[in-house]
């Protein structure tokens, strides 16, 4: 006797099934696409060893890096999810080959989209209320979907403004953990075989970073206290933040004030549009102003607070009306323990004043442990500083080179890197690829050595005399902050 289901249960099954073996799938799609590159390179390494002319060794590395760029891409794009913020990680001029910079770029917050009928679900169970309810008015078309959330414009009924509406896409937290942990697995084995950095403890922390992602209560809470921060310890706040609507945040859906502005990526497009040379002077101005408000903001919220917006990568910079800088998504921000606060204030001032013996130190204060193979250690020690903590990177270096023998971080091997560091080490990174996107090659170690040293003055690190002397050297952040 043939046993008939109903449809729908058939149905249900099915999307129960597929459920509960996509991330089997996607796990298996990481590896075997990971396996492909990394092979990829380890054959070319062995086939390049052989060539002794430079030119076409670099002819070679170059035709590679294309080829590894297209593979990542579409392992990326493909996958979305984690590995589009993966892309953002690496996708900058300094951290990875030209080839992969200019083919990663392209897929800053390019996430698929969740359709409008889903989105309208997940905010009346947010809510308690259909949307025709709440809002006045709502545009279905998305103003730009992440790898976590995407955002529609509205108007809450009864008001005159606009606002932004946050909606956390289902069902991503279990994919983006499946998709971190294998990549746990694979900077374990990076980490024994090539590079000799403590990579996993990097991803741990990536994993509890982007677990807080999904908690837009969370999210609320930050805005408001960066906000008030931001607000009491300047005049004028450096950067804008958006205000939450009152009562309107639940841990997927989120309400806020609508900033109106342009992406700092369409930024010299904008500028050509208004007959405004991206290469003239009034440009340059208006980039160094730009980058002026975002240096200060984050040297403030690091080291005079210890909490900050961790994630400054593009899309989260709205640039408004006279160069106003408006800083987006807090899913990502970072409460630093006060002893790595000062740690890092510390390495700060050893930066900015090239000091050897003080960054050594610094590194055993903060807890980075390093394995030195080179005769001139500290040397090696300060430009390995500037690679990973400064905007600036090292003279005659343009960007991270791990698998070089004359990398810093082949010479100086960093055994344990304190996870939490791992937000500031990004944030920088983050800031100098920025710079490099404006044309603007600059210190954030030698524009935060007043606010470090103000830091480290309040904690009883610094005395009087140490101060006097050092205030000396003054930059615009000095005097910006004597005003404030």
């Amino acid at each position: 006797m043939e046993i008939k289901m109903p449809s729908l249960q058939l149905e249900d099954l099915r999307d129960k099934l597929s459920a509960h073996l996509r991330p089997w799938n996607r796990s298996f799609q990481f590896w075997i696409r990971a396996a492909d590159i990394y092979a990829g390179y380890k054959v070319f390494q062995f086939r390049v060893n052989l060539v002794k002319d430079v030119k076409k060794t670099e002819a070679m590395w170059e035709s590679q890096h294309e080829l590894a760029a297209e593979k990542i891409y579409s392992m990326c794009s493909e996958l979305g999810g984690f590995f589009l913020k993966a892309a953002q990680i690496i996708g900058k001029p300094d951290l990875a080959p030209a080839a992969w910079v200019r083919r990663l770029v392209t897929l800053c917050d390019r996430a698929p989209a969740t359709p409008f009928d889903t989105v309208q679900i997940v905010l009346e169970k947010e809510f308690g209320q259909t949307v025709a309810e709440m809002f006045e008015r709502f545009d279905i078309e998305p103003l730009g979907s992440a790898s976590i959330a995407q955002v529609h414009r509205a108007r809450l009924r009864g008001t005159k403004s606009d606002v932004a509406v946050k909606v956390q896409h289902p069902g991503v937290q279990d994919l983006m953990m499946t998709d971190i942990r294998n990549l746990q697995a694979f900077a374990l084995y990076l980490q024994k075989m090539d590079i000799d950095f403590d990579l996993f403890s990097v991803t741990k922390e990536m994993e509890r970073q982007i677990g807080f992602e999904f908690d837009f209560l969370r999210e609320s809470q930050a805005m408001e206290k960066i906000r008030s921060f931001l607000s009491v310890n300047n005049k004028k706040a450096p950067v804008l933040v958006p205000r939450v609507m009152r009562d309107m945040v639940t841990r997927r859906a989120l309400v806020m004030e609508f900033v109106d502005g342009i992406p700092i990526l369409n930024l010299g497009d904008e500028m050509a549009k208004r007959g405004i040379n991206p290469g003239g002077k009034m440009a340059a101005v208006a980039k160094q102003n730009i980058l002026r408000s975002l240096t200060l903001a984050y040297g403030q919220m690091i080291l005079k607070s210890g909490f900050f917006h961790a994630d400054p990568h593009p899309g989260n910079i709205l640039i408004c009306k006279g160069s106003e800088v408006a800083l987006l998504d807090y899913g990502q921000v970072k409460d630093l323990p006060e002893n790595l606060r000062l740690g890092y204030a510390n390495l700060i001032l050893a930066i900015a004043d090239s000091d050897l013996l003080r960054v050594s130190q610094s590194y055993r204060k903060l807890g980075i442990i390093t394995l030195s193979s080179c005769k001139d250690e500290q040397r090696e020690m300060l430009k390995l500083a500037q690679t990973m903590f400064d905007t600036k990177l090292p003279p005659g270096v343009t960007m991270l080179q791990p698998f070089s023998e004359e990398s810093s971080i082949k010479k100086i091997a960093v055994q344990t890197f304190p996870e939490e560091l791992f937000s500031v080490l990004r944030t920088v990174h983050l800031l100098r690829g920025l710079s490099a996107g404006l044309g603007i090659n600059y210190s954030c170690a030698e524009q935060w050595r007043p606010i470090a040293e103000e830091a480290l003055y309040a904690a009883g690190r610094l005395k009087d005399e140490d101060l006097e002397r050092k205030v000396q050297k003054r930059g615009f952040f000095e005097r910006i902050f004597r005003r404030g």
